[in-house]
């Protein structure tokens, strides 16, 4: 669907209903969660990253919390992990094809939040 048929069906209310199974759904709930954006970040500007370099550019996520997230975003398929069998043993993640689509999705949320939430007087009631 191109943007102007999005809009178009916005206008006409002819989208499809929001439910667990809508595209728009699943994807949020793929992205929903305190760390996920924070570490698809990082992966986006730092490429292939180590467990350790992860944590250090996010320092207030504990180790656990950050294998299961890691683990989550490997399941959707926006990471992968990269295990290296030799001494000392370590892991590697990056970004796949698809978690590197959200780049214009992060591009356009970064313009957003700069329009709109940089300036003060923007937060506003009232001023749009």
């Amino acid at each position: 669907m191109t943007y102007d048929e999005f809009l178009q069906a916005v206008k006409t209310n002819t989208l499809p209903e929001i439910s667990r199974e809508h595209p728009v759904t699943q994807a949020l709930v793929m992205l929903q969660g305190k760390w996920k954006n924070h570490i698809l970040y990082e992966l986006l500007c730092h490429g292939r990253m180590r467990f350790g370099e992860i944590k250090k550019l996010v320092p207030e996520i504990t180790n656990t919390m950050l294998a299961a997230t890691l683990r989550e975003l490997e399941s959707y398929g926006l990471i992968h992990r990269i295990q290296y069998n030799e001494i000392p043993p370590h892991v590697e993640y990056y970004l796949t094809d698809k978690g590197k689509d959200l780049m214009p999705v992060y591009y356009e949320i970064f313009k957003w939040a700069y329009m709109h939430l940089n300036d003060s007087h923007a937060k506003e009631p009232g001023n749009t």
